[in-house]
């Protein structure tokens, strides 16, 4: 197991096994959406590319947003998602699809986009209840909630027999916590190799902090992805298990929702809140 932890770390940190960032992803992410030029730009490279537009379509379309009509264009999909909204799912679909390998074998893509997705979503419903001062902007939380667990894509995409035998030990051991699979399989974490994709990627310290440490939130090392790191940390005991197995402990302290600012009183309230926003993933994912 020594040998091929060494070898996987290697692997990682070698450029040429990481694929490079999508173009369309740099684009989006260069745009300024403070401008109607910046929001014009946006909106025309969605359409050039199908597969993010008819996700971005999709989502529109879903039950969660309740459109009167059916919406058949990307102008009317920001309409209804708000341009930050499209600017993070865009970003998330072109990330995905990129590591995505035909087959995927035992990692199901599907399971993970629902995982995903359930978790932005929720985690911005849960910072609702945040202090207005010291709660981030709706699209960086959805962003980090969306690529959070991009390290398992990672793994796929570099050495698919070691992501088949983890996912089958996670499949087999439901109740195990998933850094102790990791740790046993691959000797490895997915937060640390989805960390340094998102090094490889220059995307901002604030993300590779999330990823690294969305399941560590009391190391030292994840101050630098905080408040998005104990945001993450709480919605995933909210939702054990949610869409992929990845086993979390549901134990909530009083700590974990006042390291927030939220009142630990609102914990069953937020708690139902939490699971109405992981069925309407569900709901959005069906139309994906």
């Amino acid at each position: 197991m020594n040998d091929k932890r060494v070898d996987l770390r290697a692997s990682i940190r070698n450029l040429d096994s990481l694929p490079a960032m999508p173009l369309v992803a740099q684009k989006i992410l260069r745009l300024p959406l403070d401008t109607l030029e910046g929001e014009n730009q946006l909106l025309r490279l969605i359409e050039q590319d199908p597969l993010i537009s008819a996700r971005i379509i999709g989502l529109a379309n879903s039950p969660l947003f309740g459109a009167a009509n059916k919406i058949t264009s990307i102008p009317d999909s920001a309409m209804m998602l708000g341009m930050n909204r499209v600017k993070s799912v865009s970003v998330g679909i072109a990330v995905m699809s990129t590591l995505t390998r035909h087959p995927a074998g035992h990692m199901n893509v599907q399971y993970l986009w629902l995982h995903s997705l359930g978790v932005a979503l929720a985690m911005c419903s849960l910072a609702r209840a945040m202090p207005t001062r010291s709660r981030p902007p709706d699209d960086e939380i959805f962003f980090a909630g969306l690529l959070h667990d991009i390290g398992f894509m990672v793994l796929n995409y570099i050495d698919p027999a070691r992501s088949d035998l983890l996912q089958t030990r996670l499949a087999a051991t439901p109740n195990r916590p998933v850094h102790e699979v990791e740790a046993e399989v691959i000797g490895i974490g997915h937060g640390e190799l989805g960390a340094e994709l998102a090094r490889h990627w220059d995307l901002p310290d604030t993300i590779v902090a999330v990823l690294r440490y969305h399941h560590t939130p009391d190391h030292a090392g994840a101050n630098a992805g905080q408040p998005f790191i104990s945001l993450l940390n709480l919605t995933e005991k909210l939702l054990p298990a949610f869409g992929i197995s990845e086993h979390v402990s549901p134990d909530i302290s009083e700590h974990d929702w006042s390291i927030l600012g939220i009142d630990p009183a609102r914990a069953e309230e937020l708690g139902v809140s939490v699971r109405e926003q992981a069925e309407h993933a569900k709901q959005v994912a069906s139309t994906l």
